[in-house]
């Protein structure tokens, strides 16, 4: 089964965590990737950029409205994402509880429902 850990967390800046702690985080998320991909589970892996160079675009209420910075006024923000495809959600759990990130922030863990490959959907949405 496919799932998406969406790391949420706080966006200390660089100079905020100091070039000792930036590095060992960056240590950390690599060796959690290397883990992840070693062990034949990984699909994709994506860093976000801050949060504060998000673009929001709706049409809710028959309007365009696009706004700049997070849509959420949050603590944590969306940061990253793996995708992982393992048997089952106890797999994915205990990937989750791996992520570096789980140290100071949470990891969603969200099953995919559909995916879009060589031109087709494939799975259904669960609308529960």
């Amino acid at each position: 089964m496919r799932y998406t850990l969406l790391l949420h967390y706080p966006e200390p800046t660089a100079a905020e965590l100091g070039p000792e702690a930036l590095a060992q985080g960056m240590r950390a998320f690599e060796a959690y990737a290397k883990a992840l991909d070693d062990a034949g589970v990984l699909r994709s892996a994506e860093v976000l950029e801050r949060s504060n160079v998000t673009t929001t675009v709706t049409l809710a209420g028959g309007e365009l409205v696009i706004q700049d910075g997070p849509f959420a006024d949050t603590k944590e923000q969306l940061g990253g994402t793996f995708v992982i495809e393992v048997p089952d959600l106890d797999a994915a759990i205990e990937w989750a509880k791996r992520a570096p990130s789980v140290a100071w922030g949470h990891v969603e863990i969200r099953p995919t429902a559909t995916r879009y490959v060589n031109g087709a959907w494939q799975g259904s949405p669960s609308m529960e």
